[in-house]
């Protein structure tokens, strides 16, 4: 492979546009489940128990994602991270393009809502191999002092992605009633077979991580990488997972709760909703790597540490300006979740999560972690939201419930050691790669 291929600026836009095509992929499925989903695949159901049902259907992709990790870790750590990236980036393209063509219920009864599940379970298990991969190959590429901001890549996928499908849905929303909702919503997903083929493509021209070489080289490959993480560096494993806290539980609350939230309690327009996410989402794009720059330059506790305390602060405001129902009100509310609460605590994940596990554990390690917490934490709250409003007819609950996202991470980052200043890619030795044969020490 040549040495343009292998820098670190094209391994980071090669992760950046598989990440940003496979968070399309999930966020048309996220904007569909808030919006449509209820009515195609669960008519038969009480309103509110139709929402209810197609969170749940979103939250089926959560439960795989650990074993999606195991998985995609035991071979990115044993085969490398290159091969994986390329796997999981068909498996989602599948998954998705299968949405595009399912029957409703209306046309095949229960089978319509069974094989959406199936196709959720598909997506999950190719984004529990996406997100370590992409994240590695640009922090294993990336310069020692800028390993926050050629992982902040990958990232800014991440809001790319949910801008895209935002956006895709906001345009297909224009339609009549009847065609959006017969043929105008499977646009999306349909298209994401294009996209996948320009990713894949990308993916394919890029090198295999320097540090998973170097480790092959020395014939250190770890037999039984996923054990090995349990074994030896369940502490670390542990801070991985609460960590996740903080920036999952805003994220979903504001990108996936909030667009049924805001139409149904607030008497929002599903356009506002939807232009309000694709703001908060595209700004994020610009403000991830500001954080990024943050992490390198101070380190990833005290970042992490601050967004904690913002996500605590937010979560009344949030919900405050949400249920005004004033456009302007609600398109403020999401710039501060996602662009700042969600950048301050997303961003430094991408370099916090892999710098926990020494290189012939890295993968599995950050992607165990990282896909625990998201079915602990992701996964469930769209539904822990919709069920928590629904029991006590306000807002209260919800922002609680944030607020205690971002206590539990602040508990997991104190509790981590500074890694901003370690080398992980020439030694993997315990003074030159500490924190990944344990638990993190405290700072």
């Amino acid at each position: 492979m040549g040495r343009q291929a292998s820098s670190p600026r094209n391994v980071a836009f090669a992760s950046f546009i598989g990440t940003t095509i496979e968070f399309f992929d999930f966020g048309i499925f996220s904007t569909a489940s808030a919006l449509i989903f209820n009515k195609l695949f669960f008519p038969s159901l009480d309103p509110l128990i139709g929402t209810l049902a197609a969170f749940a259907s979103f939250g089926v992709a959560f439960l795989v994602r650990p074993l999606g990790a195991a998985v995609f870790g035991h071979f990115g750590d044993r085969l490398g991270r290159k091969r994986m990236l390329a796997l999981s980036l068909v498996i989602m393209g599948v998954g998705t393009t299968m949405v595009g063509l399912l029957p409703t219920y209306a046309m095949i009864g229960i089978w319509a809502p069974v094989l959406l599940v199936f196709s959720r379970v598909l997506q999950g298990i190719a984004v529990s191999g996406e997100w370590s991969g992409a994240v590695l190959m640009a922090v294993e590429h990336a310069p020692a002092r800028k390993r926050a901001f050629y992982a902040s890549w990958p990232q800014r996928g991440v809001p790319a992605g949910l801008v895209l499908s935002t956006a895709s849905f906001y345009l297909v929303e224009q339609l009549p009633r009847d065609a959006m909702m017969s043929w105008g919503w499977r646009v999306p997903f349909l298209a994401s077979a294009v996209l996948v083929v320009v990713g894949l493509y990308i993916r394919l021209k890029i090198a295999e991580s320097p540090a998973f070489r170097a480790v092959q080289e020395r014939d250190e490959v770890s037999r039984y990488p996923a054990g090995e993480v349990f074994r030896k560096a369940g502490g670390s494993l542990a801070i991985a997972v609460f960590s996740m806290a903080a920036n999952s539980i805003m994220f979903y609350s504001a990108a996936v709760f909030a667009l049924s939230y805001g139409v149904t309690q607030a008497g929002a327009s599903r356009g506002t909703m939807l232009l309000a996410v694709a703001i908060g989402a595209f700004l994020q794009i610009f403000t991830i790597p500001i954080v990024a720059g943050l992490a390198d330059r101070h380190g990833r506790r005290p970042v992490l540490l601050a967004g904690s305390l913002l996500t605590v602060l937010v979560a009344f405001p949030f919900f405050w300006l949400v249920d005004s129902g004033e456009p302007v009100a609600i398109i403020i509310a999401m710039v501060l979740a996602l662009s700042v609460v969600h950048a301050l605590t997303g961003s430094p994940m991408a370099v916090f999560l892999p710098e926990l596990f020494e290189t012939r554990l890295r993968y599995s390690g950050s992607a165990i972690g990282y896909h625990v917490g998201a079915m602990v934490m992701s996964g469930p709250t769209p539904f822990v939201a919709a069920a928590l409003f629904a029991w006590a007819g306000a807002s209260w609950p919800l922002a609680l419930y944030i607020i205690l996202g971002g206590v539990i991470t602040a508990v997991a980052v104190w509790i981590a050691r500074e890694s901003y200043e370690d080398e992980i890619v020439k030694a993997d030795t315990p003074a030159a790669d500490s924190g990944a044969h344990g638990p993190a020490t405290v700072a």
